[in-house]
């Protein structure tokens, strides 16, 4: 018997190597294999079914086999000399079929075996690179050609699901394993003639004609797999602070607060005036029916049903033009006019949800939304589009000091979770795009941000802009100028203007400034905006008529300060340009999926 524990946790075999498929497709994401500490080299011997896409090919021809050399030499055979038709049906595949036509014809079966022995394939083996998009990693596989025609494997976008062996690569490579295929499942061929991504190095701005195909490149692929990464850890970080997720409207008649907003046309209100108009015709046509029925069961005066059925007939022209004529109306709306055209009904994509988010806080405590927002875009695509994703969080019983204290505790919480979860994209993006990436997330990782107001702030920013004044509304551009130049890591301004922000955050008593703040990063810029909201009605009502709001419109929005007001606090942050942080991507397009703008919307 073993004389201790250790002896016998010794003598017991080691716990053999699992490889777990994913539970919903008979394979193994490629992540499971290359993603491990080891590099997957534990896996070795394994067999395995993985599937991807070529991302690169290479065909290489079999080394010739040494035949085994005879126990006893004979004489050799007599040589015969070798014809010039010969030579040229070897080597010529187009003369070889013609020659066996004209040598079928004349019997000369000897010449034939010989062409038909010259055309047999020379076996080669193909080592495809595939990709499944769970990881930057590609995983090496060989073919043989003697297991799945190589020319149908080879092209780059070729999908494939095989089966085989890991191994171990002898020479010392980039790629340290191999996957020795034995099965050939799935084959998804691409048509070369057409493919746009045969090409390895592709720019960014090529890739966003291709929306549809720029996925299945590294780069997007990565900026995909960090977007999904800070999606997943934004609900991570307010579920575990007690916050609850609520869904708000995309559409609203307030059009007001938010300036660039969308406006929506409804079918229903084209043209109210000729809706009514065919309402009226099909109401007579309803009555003459009736009357002619009438009038058919009484059999009394044909004279009267005649004359009702022309006057039918008439009225159901009538109302044939009106509805081709609605038709007309209809169609004839393009996009730019859509949204300033007076026969529309007034109603908006929103560009927030800031205002019905506030009900939900004044009733719940703690909410945050996660949505998508539109605007109309004034400037270049790459700065703004049409559709961007917001996340936007509402406290109440809290101030300024508290929104600013939850907005830096999430930032630095997706940056911790970024770097952990998407360590090896970012690197990609630093070889490829930026190299800064990692310093720059690290630096918003790691401690607290620079606190500054409104004056300091601008202050600061004359050493580099002499002709900025008090009142003067930080912008993107200046505040990207101090958080490189001066500061070096993200800071917060608080205590701006009144006149530089809506109308619904709290007036700071005796001045003329609001506890609104923006959390300004390098290479960004503004990344969060908020701020403490108005909750004095009186103070209020008194900003909206001085901007000559309708007290009407936002009846709704006065009776959260007419009943149970509250102070509450909260702040909008917005996805993409996190993205950009992330990936060190310039252009806003690059960040989501299929860009909107009112120049493509094609997918």
């Amino acid at each position: 018997m073993p004389a201790n524990i250790n002896e016998c946790q010794q003598q017991q075999p080691a716990a053999e190597e699992r490889l777990e498929r994913f539970k919903y497709s008979n394979r193994v994401l490629l992540s499971s294999i290359l993603g491990r500490a080891d590099g997957g080299l534990g896996l070795v011997g394994k067999r395995v079914r993985v599937a991807g896409w070529v991302k690169s090919s290479v065909e290489k021809a079999m080394p010739d086999v040494l035949m085994p050399k005879p126990a006893a030499l004979a004489e050799p055979p007599a040589v015969k000399d070798v014809s010039c038709s010969e030579i040229l049906a070897s080597r010529l595949p187009m003369f070889r079929r013609i020659a066996r036509i004209l040598m079928n014809s004349a019997g000369n079966a000897e010449f034939v075996g010989k062409m038909d022995g010259a055309a047999k394939p020379v076996p080669s083996i193909a080592y495809l690179r595939i990709n499944d998009g769970s990881s930057t990693a590609n995983l090496q596989i060989m073919v043989n050609s003697s297991v799945y025609p190589l020319s149908k494997i080879l092209p780059t976008g070729t999908s494939i699901m095989v089966e085989g062996v890991i191994e171990k690569l002898k020479a010392q490579r980039k790629h340290a394993l191999e996957l020795k295929v034995e099965k050939v499942f799935y084959v998804g061929i691409v048509d070369t003639k057409k493919y746009p991504l045969l090409k390895e190095m592709l720019s960014m701005a090529f890739l966003r004609a291709f929306p549809h195909f720029r996925p299945r490149t590294t780069t997007i692929a990565s900026i995909a797999r960090i977007r999904s990464s800070l999606s997943y850890s934004t609900h991570q970080f307010f579920q575990s602070k007690g916050f609850l997720h609520v869904h708000m409207p995309i559409n609203t008649k307030n059009s007001r607060i938010h300036r660039n907003m969308l406006e929506v046309a409804t079918l229903s209100n084209v043209s109210n005036q000729e809706a009514k108009e065919l309402e009226t015709v099909k109401a007579a046509i309803m009555e003459k029916s009736k009357r002619i029925e009438e009038l058919k069961r009484s059999h009394s005066n044909k004279e009267a049903l005649i004359a009702a059925l022309k006057d039918l007939k008439k009225t159901n022209e009538l109302a044939v033009q009106l509805e081709h004529q609605q038709s007309s109306t209809l169609t004839s709306i393009k996009a730019p006019d859509i949204f300033p055209n007076s026969l529309c009904c007034h109603t908006y994509q929103s560009a927030s949800s800031g205002l019905h988010l506030e009900s939900y806080a004044c009733s719940l405590g703690n909410v945050y939304s996660f949505g998508p927002t539109f605007q109309t875009v004034d400037v270049s695509p790459s700065k703004e589009l049409a559709e961007l994703w917001k996340v936007e969080v509402e406290m109440a019983f809290a101030e300024q000091e508290d929104a600013i204290n939850c907005a830096e505790d999430y930032l630095r919480y997706l940056c911790q979770s970024v770097l952990e979860n998407c360590l090896n994209d970012i690197k990609f993006l630093c070889k490829r795009i930026d190299n800064t990436c990692i310093d720059r997330i690290k630096s918003m990782a790691s401690g607290p941000f620079v606190r500054v107001s409104y004056p300091e702030a601008l202050e600061n920013f004359k050493k580099f802009e002499e002709k900025a004044e008090l009142g003067t509304n930080l912008s993107t551009e200046h505040g990207s100028i101090l958080a490189e130049k001066l500061y070096h890591q993200p800071f917060i301004v608080y205590n701006y203007p009144e006149d530089s922000k809506p109308i619904y955050f709290r007036s700071i008593d005796d001045t003329k400034t609001v506890s609104a703040f923006d959390i300004i990063t390098p290479k960004i810029g503004k990344l969060i905006q908020g701020g403490q909201k108005e909750e004095r009605l009186d103070k209020l009502t008194t900003r909206m008529k001085k901007l000559g709001l309708p007290l009407e419109e936002f009846d709704w929005y006065l009776d959260l300060r007419r009943h149970g007001t509250v102070k509450h606090s909260g702040f909008s942050f917005g996805l993409e340009e996190m993205v950009m942080f992330v990936s060190g991507v310039d252009d806003l397009r690059d960040t989501v999926t299929f860009p909107r703008d009112w120049t493509s919307t094609d997918t």
